[in-house]
């Protein structure tokens, strides 16, 4: 995450979305750095018979979208918000001054692009190889102790439904939440009030 007042200083500005609006399309060009102040946001793609696959969800602090500000291509995903957002909206040719005058907010967005294709790896070995049960608990196992560096027992609510846990790895919401229960019954997670703890 870059600081707010660095960002503000480089002539960001704050965008208001409401929920279920498009940011950016897949196949646009990347003009913008993205990060969220208040809110969350999906990237994600839709096969050819219509079904939603999520790339990521992306929260309060984080940043999404800037892979293609760096090798000038275009977005490989679309850009959804899942809630009401606001979005520091930085222009490419700034973010770039930014980064040159700034190189240790170069290495944090370096770090942070290798912690998330870290991610993909791991999704995309969990997608070709494990039973469903397995998946979701690697997942949320990433999140936890990965993203968020928790530790300890039942402490961690998984922020995803079940339709969004589906959508990232490839199943079927009627599998994810077969498969959560599974997992509540062999106490690798806990149910209260319908959120999933970790």
């Amino acid at each position: 995450m870059i600081d707010t007042e660095l960002l503000l200083a480089f002539d960001a500005h704050q965008k208001m979305y409401e929920k279920n609006e498009l940011i950016f399309s897949e196949n646009d060009t990347a003009r913008y750095y993205y990060q969220i102040v208040e809110g969350m946001v999906k990237m994600n793609n839709f096969n050819d018979d219509g079904k939603e696959f999520i790339q990521g969800v992306f929260y309060k602090g984080q940043s999404f979208g800037e892979p293609p500000l760096f090798v000038d291509i275009t977005y490989p995903a679309n850009a959804m918000t899942l809630s009401k957002c606001t979005i520091l909206v930085l222009p490419k040719k700034q973010l770039l001054a930014l980064l040159f005058e700034h190189p240790e907010v170069h290495l944090d967005i370096t770090r942070n692009l290798a912690k998330r294709l870290h991610y993909k790896a791991i999704i995309a070995s969990e997608i070709s190889s494990q039973e469903p049960e397995h998946r979701v608990l690697r997942f949320m196992d990433y999140l936890k102790h990965d993203v968020e560096k928790i530790e300890g027992t039942f402490n961690f609510e998984i922020a995803y439904t079940r339709q969004q846990i589906a959508d990232i790895l490839g199943l079927r919401v009627e599998t994810v939440i077969r498969a959560i229960k599974n997992l509540e019954a062999k106490n690798e997670v806990q149910i209260i009030k319908r959120k999933v703890f970790r």
